[in-house]
């Protein structure tokens, strides 16, 4: 079986960060989004892995290759945005015909992942959202079994939203529907979508069972992938890579603390991540991400988005401020 990853997205809800980053190189609770959905793969027991990169696509090459040399990994470039579809089609002579497993990029979910591996069925995954008007939206018999799918729906048939899991045996099928949409212009909102190709799959034959997932952190947009921050950590624990000496420094956990970073006279946490080799002064933080090389003083920080590289000094509250960047609040 080999894993898809789709990170072509420019993540727009996430600027000023995705300027410069990658939305799946983001970071939440100690780790990246990417390394999140790799990591829970790889203890599965897939060691292949297709990414589909478009926008600062070079970065996530260095990451994935600098991160984890031992997996067999393959980039893809999506150089039109044509959707989710278009995204997997252009994956097809490196699937051949092995199974695959298709996270998107901003995907993290808590759920039995070997269980699905090892299904003998084609799998989607879902949860029960309270508007499914944004989402795809799975309709589900009695068994378990999925009847349609249909992409962000008007007049929604269930309450069970996709949530990016998609887990396909067939795959052979999977291009045959894809090569249908491309042949009949089948669009969703201008764009040709992987819900239409698995409902065209649905369609013609083939057997998708839905599976639940327990938890679905959403990293889309500044407050809530703070909340999954929050809840990641206090799920997980905090993370203070190796014994720090921080000077008159007090720590609320949970918190994830990066490696060579020098902190004194503040107050940290609770629910703080804190990036590689960044340096805390006089300043108190709490529920935010800061990301790595990056300088505070005398800041007051609460439900803030730090990117890397950046200076803050002064007096602040709730920022959302983007990589490269000097704040000078005196």
């Amino acid at each position: 079986m080999k894993a898809i990853i789709p990170v072509a997205g420019a993540g727009t809800k996430l600027r000023p960060h995705t300027y410069t980053q990658p939305k799946a190189l983001i970071p939440i609770a100690g780790k990246t989004i990417l390394s999140f959905i790799v990591d829970q793969l790889r203890d599965a027991g897939i060691t292949e892995f297709i990414f589909i990169v478009g926008y600062l696509g070079e970065k996530i090459q260095d990451y994935v290759k600098q991160t984890y040399p031992d997996l067999t990994t393959h980039f893809v470039f999506q150089n039109e945005r044509q959707g989710t579809g278009h995204a997997i089609e252009l994956t097809k002579n490196i699937v051949g015909e092995d199974e695959v497993f298709v996270v998107l990029g901003d995907t993290i979910c808590e759920y039995d992942v070997k269980e699905v591996v090892d299904s003998p069925y084609s799998m989607l995954g879902v949860k029960k959202v309270d508007d499914p008007r944004n989402f795809g939206v799975a309709s589900i018999d009695d068994e378990g079994f999925i009847e349609q799918v249909v992409e962000k729906p008007s007049i929604p048939k269930s309450n069970m939203a996709l949530v990016g899991l998609y887990k396909i045996k067939e795959t052979h099928f999977l291009f045959e529907c894809l090569h249908h949409l491309f042949m009949q212009d089948i669009k969703t909102q201008g764009e040709y979508n992987l819900t239409d190709a698995l409902d065209c799959m649905i369609k013609r034959g083939a057997k998708f069972q839905s599976f639940k997932v327990k938890s679905w952190f959403d990293c889309g947009k500044k407050e809530s992938l703070l909340e999954s921050n929050a809840t990641l950590l206090k799920k997980f624990g905090g993370n203070i890579q190796y014994i720090h000496d921080f000077k008159d420094t007090i720590i609320i956990p949970p918190v994830s603390i990066a490696p060579g970073c020098d902190i004194s006279h503040s107050i940290i946490g609770p629910h703080v991540a804190i990036g590689a080799n960044t340096t805390v002064k006089h300043s108190i933080i709490r529920d935010s991400i800061i990301g790595s090389y990056t300088n505070l003083f005398e800041v007051v920080l609460d439900n803030s988005l730090i990117g890397s590289d950046a200076s803050v000094k002064g007096l602040s509250r709730s920022l959302n401020i983007g990589d490269n960047t000097e704040i000078d609040f005196g």
